[in-house]
C-alpha cells in the first residue's frame, strides 16, 4: 500500500510501539502520551515556530521532561548537537511548551531527589546523555508506577478508615448521621439519644422505625414510608423530641 512521507513516519513510530511484548505498557497513559508527543513532533517539524529546535533537540528534549535533568548540563549537551545556539531561556520556555501542547504532566517531584542522584553517578561514570536520559526514563517509569499504586492505596486506606468512623458513630451513644454498618442493607441515625433504623423495601421506598439499639434483628415502632430519605430526614428531627410511650 502506497503511503506518503506523514504518512509513513505515523505508521514506522506506530509499529515500533507496539513491537513491545508488554500490554500493560501499550495501554499506559504516559506511554501513549510520549508516543502521541513523538508523532506530533515528527510530523510538524518542518512547520514549527521553535526554529532553533532542528534535527534531533526537540526529541531530546521531550524524552528528558520528567527526569530532573538539571538545565545547565541540558543546555550544554543541545548545543553539542547542530543548529544555532540555545539559551536557558529557550529550554525553559520549550518544556513548558511541550509540557501544554501535548498535556503532558510536570516532573514528579517525589522523584526529584532520586533522579538527580543518579544523574551524578552516571555523569561521574562516563555516561552520555542519550544514555543517561534512558536509564532516568526507565526509573521514572516504574517510580512513577510504585507513586500510583500507593496514592491509590492510600486513598483506599482513607476510605476504609472513613467507612470504619462512620460505621463506629451510629454503636456508640452521640448523636450522629445516617450510616450502615458493614453487611447491613439498613441505615441507623442517632438524634437527642434515640435511634432510628430506615429500612430499604423491594419497591424502592424506605420504612423508617424507632429501635432501641443498632441492630438489624431489633423490633422496634414504625414511624412511617417514604420515597427518599430526606423525607424520612424531616420526620425523624421533628419525632426525635416527641414524647415516647414509657417502657
Amino acid at each position: 500500500m502506497f503511503m506518503n512521507q506523514r504518512t509513513s513516519i505515523g505508521y514506522s513510530l506506530l509499529a515500533d510501539y507496539v513491537r513491545s511484548p508488554s500490554l500493560r505498557h501499550m495501554r499506559e497513559q504516559r506511554s501513549l502520551a510520549k508516543l502521541a508527543l513523538e508523532i506530533i513532533t515528527r510530523l510538524d517539524q518542518d512547520s514549527s515556530i521553535w526554529k532553533t529546535w532542528e534535527g534531533p533537540r526537540d526529541k531530546v528534549l521531550a524524552s528528558a521532561i520528567e527526569c530532573w535533568i538539571p538545565k545547565d548540563d541540558m543546555l550544554a549537551f543541545l548545543n553539542g548537537l547542530p543548529g544555532p545556539a540555545l539559551t536557558m531561556t529557550d529550554i525553559e520556555q520549550r518544556m513548558k511548551a511541550i509540557i501544554e501542547e501535548e498535556y503532558l504532566g510536570d516532573p514528579e517531584p517525589k522523584l526529584e531527589a532520586e533522579c538527580l542522584a543518579i544523574y551524578q553517578a552516571e555523569k561521574e561514570a562516563g555516561t552520555e546523555m542519550p544514555a543517561i536520559i534512558g536509564r532516568l526514563a526507565d526509573c521514572v517509569g516504574a517510580q512513577w508506577q510504585r507513586l500510583r499504586d500507593e496514592e491509590r492505596a492510600e486513598a483506599e486506606r482513607r476510605s476504609e478508615a472513613a467507612r470504619l468512623e462512620r460505621e463506629r458513630r451510629p454503636l456508640s451513644y452521640a448523636d450522629c448521621p445516617w450510616a450502615q454498618i458493614k453487611g447491613s442493607k439498613f441505615f441507623y441515625y442517632r438524634k437527642n439519644g434515640r435511634v432510628f433504623q430506615l429500612k430499604p423495601n423491594s419497591d424502592k421506598s424506605l420504612t423508617l422505625y424507632r429501635v432501641q439499639e443498632v441492630d438489624d434483628a431489633a423490633s422496634g415502632d414504625m414511624i412511617g414510608r417514604y420515597r427518599f430519605r430526606g423525607d424520612a430526614s424531616k420526620v425523624m428531627a421533628k419525632a426525635a423530641y416527641e414524647p415516647e410511650p414509657f417502657r
